[in-house]
C-alpha cells in the first residue's frame, strides 16, 4: 500500500527534493515544537535527531494516516553548532567561521507511521569545503538575503555554491534532505 508522506516542514527545498524522487506528499508544518539548539546539545547528530523526532511527533498527533516526516539540519564547525542565522551580523559571523575551512552538515530524519506508531530515523553527515572569502564577498552574499533562512548561512544549490571547493558525502543532505535516505526509510515503512 502506498502511504502518503506528511512533511512536517515548510522548506521549499525539502518540498522540491521530495518532488524530485516522485513521492506522494502533503505539507503540515510543525509549529508548536520548540527546536533544541546547540546550547541544549553539544553533539550535532543528537541535536538533529531530537529536533526531527520532535517535529514529526507534533504533526503525528494531528493525523490518523500517513507517514509523518520530520527533518532538521545544522552545520557543525569545530564543535560549534550553526543553525539559521538570527540576523545579518549572525550570518557574517557564521560565514567568517566557515570560510577557508571544512565543516560538517548534519541532517536528521524521523518517520512516524501514524497508523502503527512505528518510528524510523536516520542522521547523515556531509563534509563541505569552503574557499577563503573576503569580508567584502561575505557582505555581498549576505546582501542577497539567501543566507538568512539556511543552516550555516549558505545555500549549496544557490549563490553560495561559488564558495564551495568540495564535498564528501550526499549533496542533497547539504540542501536539507538526503533523498536516498528518505527513500530507503519510506520503502521499509511501506513494505512492512
Amino acid at each position: 500500500m502506498n502511504k502518503k508522506i506528511i512533511l512536517a516542514s515548510g522548506s521549499p527545498r525539502r518540498k522540491e527534493l521530495l518532488n524530485l524522487i516522485g513521492l506522494d506528499f502533503e505539507v503540515d508544518v510543525s509549529t508548536e515544537f520548540n527546536e533544541h539548539t546547540g546550547d541544549d546539545f553539544l553533539d550535532p547528530k543528537e541535536l538533529v535527531a531530537k529536533n526531527a523526532e520532535g517535529k514529526a511527533k507534533e504533526v503525528a498527533k494531528r493525523h490518523q494516516n500517513g507517514l509523518i516526516l520530520g527533518v532538521d539540519t545544522v552545520v557543525s564547525q569545530n564543535g560549534q553548532i550553526l543553525g539559521k542565522p538570527t540576523d545579518q551580523n549572525d550570518a557574517f559571523r557564521m560565514l567568517k567561521l566557515l570560510q577557508g575551512k571544512t565543516h560538517i552538515v548534519w541532517t536528521g530524519i524521523c518517520f512516524i507511521d501514524a497508523v502503527t506508531g512505528k518510528e524510523l530515523s536516520s542522521q547523515d553527515s556531509t563534509e563541505v569545503d569552503f574557499v577563503e572569502m573576503t569580508d567584502k564577498e561575505i557582505l555581498e552574499y549576505i546582501a542577497t538575503d539567501e543566507p538568512m533562512d539556511k543552516a550555516g548561512a549558505y545555500a549549496i544549490q544557490g549563490l553560495g555554491s561559488k564558495f564551495i571547493s568540495g564535498i564528501r558525502g550526499d549533496f542533497f543532505n547539504v540542501m536539507g534532505l538526503s533523498v536516498r535516505r528518505v527513500y530507503e526509510l519510506w520503502k521499509i515503512l511501506t513494505l512492512s
